[in-house]
């Protein structure tokens, strides 16, 4: 006699998790270049910081390449910005305290 299906192997809703339930992920990797030594290879979210400053200028994304553990900063877009941020990359928020603008150490004015 052929065994009966427990229902593990059933398709339907018993396959199937509850919609206010948490699946499992995969981690997140992003495809990163050394301008050292050229390498490409694919790093964890964990292995890079995003640092978002008050212009272009001032916001870029760091890491340290695997083969040459060169530090590497590169200027992050606002499209890079979004692909980082909603991968778990951690995020510094870089900002200047008001009132200092344009003045010496000390409080003196420049």
């Amino acid at each position: 006699m052929p065994p009966t299906p427990d229902g593990s192997d059933t398709p339907g809703p018993a396959d199937h998790a509850p919609e206010d339930e948490l699946t499992a992920v995969a981690p997140v990797r992003f495809k990163a270049a050394c301008p050292e030594c050229r390498a490409g290879f694919e790093l964890p979210a964990d292995a890079f910081l995003l640092a978002i400053g008050a212009s272009r200028r001032t916001t870029s994304y760091s890491f340290t390449c695997p083969d040459c553990e060169a530090s590497v900063r590169k200027p992050a877009g606002e499209r890079i910005v979004e692909l980082l941020s909603e991968g778990g990359v951690r995020t510094l928020r870089l900002h200047s305290v008001a009132g200092t603008a344009g003045r010496a150490p000390g409080g003196a004015a420049g």
